[in-house]
């Protein structure tokens, strides 16, 4: 009998710390795997990027129908807004409190071209700052969601 409870026992701790080790080893997954935002550098690298983006817009005539007659204090509020969609939307500490993207874009007729125009604006701001491929694709995904509200005209 004596036999059998060590046996017994040694089963058992064996199988408690086979599973304690597995848990570990999956905490310790779950901690190298970064957040987008921190794998873009956090919320200066954001606003870097952002900064970028809006200025390339900005100064694009293809978009200044939407940009004419708003004041430099409009445009930093447009910028602040996108910065805190890409932060939240990447897993960072900010809250996006502006409008839904539908609401933000109706009426202004964006079109895929305008779309499209805009998108390789973003890509080259993040190429500018060598955002990672991977991390790209991550904003990219998540902007890419967003079309359907905002392009109005196919």
């Amino acid at each position: 009998m004596n036999v059998r409870r060590v046996a017994l026992k040694s089963v058992l701790a064996a199988a408690v710390l086979t599973a304690a080790l597995a848990g570990a080893a999956r905490a310790q997954d779950g901690m190298m795997k970064k957040s987008l935002y921190d794998r873009l550098g956090g919320y200066d690298a954001i606003a870097a990027v952002v900064d970028d983006f809006v200025g390339r817009l900005i100064a694009d005539k293809q978009f200044e129908r939407f940009f004419v007659g708003h004041s430099a204090d409009s445009k930093k509020r447009i910028r602040q807004h996108i910065v805190d969609q890409f932060c939240a939307a990447a897993g960072g500490p900010c809250v996006y409190t502006g409008r839904t993207m539908k609401d933000s874009h109706a009426g202004m007729g964006i079109n895929d071209a305008e779309w499209d125009a805009a998108a390789k604006h973003l890509v080259a701001a993040l190429d500018k700052f060598k955002v990672g491929d991977a991390e790209k694709k991550d904003l990219l995904a998540f902007v890419t969601s967003l079309k359907a509200d905002i392009v109005e005209k196919k």
